[in-house]
């Protein structure tokens, strides 16, 4: 497949590895040729690697297969997940979850990217609502500003959210980088 044709979430083979695509950019800078700007992680390590592709440049596309599951628990090692069609439990590590654990709540659907039976990694949804376990009581008369303060949800997951929120409300909160988008 060409460069130009590339799109986040393809798992492709770069020096014979198998990387999955977490980020794909086409760029046009000024007077000088467009080119695909690519991040991808490799699924055996989890690394991440960079690199910059002429529009040109072919790579070999690996058939990924999106599968719905469930969010059932997480301990230690990571979280365990089941298949919605086969009621099979998958579990995927710490290592390879990063920070999607602090999104995800027991019963949370996600999809998750498997190659060959074996999980890659795991795609949440653009928002999740999440309930406020604690944050600090509001300051009165701090409604001329746009006054924010910490607040820490039920999994985790500290979000700076606006002075009039309490605990044990329900927020919105983007998965993208973990902001506060509104009450749920």
């Amino acid at each position: 497949m060409k460069a130009n044709d590339l799109r986040k979430g393809l798992g492709v083979k770069i020096d014979g590895k198998l990387y999955y695509l977490t980020a794909v950019e086409h760029r046009t800078p000024g007077n000088l040729r467009a080119f695909v700007q690519v991040t991808a992680k490799e699924v055996l390590s989890g690394r991440q690697l960079e690199r910059r592709l002429s529009s040109s440049d072919e790579l070999e596309v690996v058939d990924l297969d999106n599968r719905a599951a469930e969010f059932l628990y997480a301990d230690m090692d990571g979280g365990t997940f089941m298949d919605q069609e086969t009621y099979d439990q998958v579990h995927i590590s710490k290592a390879m979850l990063g920070d999607a654990l602090l999104y995800l709540r027991p019963n949370s659907t996600v999809t998750i990217l498997m190659n060959d039976g074996n999980p890659i990694s795991v795609e949440l949804p653009a928002a999740v609502e999440l309930t406020v376990k604690d944050c600090p009581p509001e300051v009165k008369g701090a409604t001329v500003t746009n006054q924010t303060k910490d607040a820490e949800m039920e999994t985790g997951l500290v979000v700076k959210v606006p002075a009039f929120i309490k605990p044990g409300e329900s927020l919105k909160v983007s998965t993208a980088d973990g902001s506060y988008l509104s009450r749920a």
